[in-house]
C-alpha cells in the first residue's frame, strides 16, 4: 500500500499551484491516499451555495452521522477550500504542518 512521504514537498507544491484539475501521476497517487483515507475526524468540504460558497467540516467515521461543521470560515474560491483541507488532513496524516 501506498504510505505518504512527508518529504515530497515537490507533491505539496504541485497540488497548491493546481488543486483542481489534472495531476502527475506521483501526486495522484498521494491525493488517492489522502481522500480515500477513511480516519474520524477528516476534513471535508461542505458546498453551502453551488459552485460559490464553501465550509469545512469533520466526519465522525460513523456512516449516518452528521458532519461536523468545523468554524465559520467561508470559502469563495474552489481553489483555496481545496488546499485547506489538503492542509489540515496532511497535518493529521504525517503530522507535519504546511504554510
Amino acid at each position: 500500500m501506498y504510505k505518504i512521504d512527508p518529504s515530497r514537498k515537490d507533491l505539496v507544491e504541485e497540488f497548491r499551484a493546481n488543486p483542481v484539475g489534472h495531476h502527475s501521476a506521483d501526486l495522484q497517487q498521494m491525493l488517492n491516499v489522502v481522500r480515500a483515507d477513511p480516519f474520524p475526524g477528516k476534513y471535508v468540504l461542505l458546498c453551502v451555495k453551488p459552485h460559490r460558497e464553501w465550509i469545512l467540516g469533520r466526519l465522525s467515521g460513523v456512516r449516518g452521522d452528521p458532519v461536523e461543521v468545523v468554524d465559520d470560515q467561508v470559502f469563495t474560491c474552489a481553489e483555496d477550500a481545496e488546499w485547506e483541507v489538503f492542509k489540515r488532513r496532511w497535518k493529521t496524516l504525517t503530522g507535519e504542518d504546511l504554510n
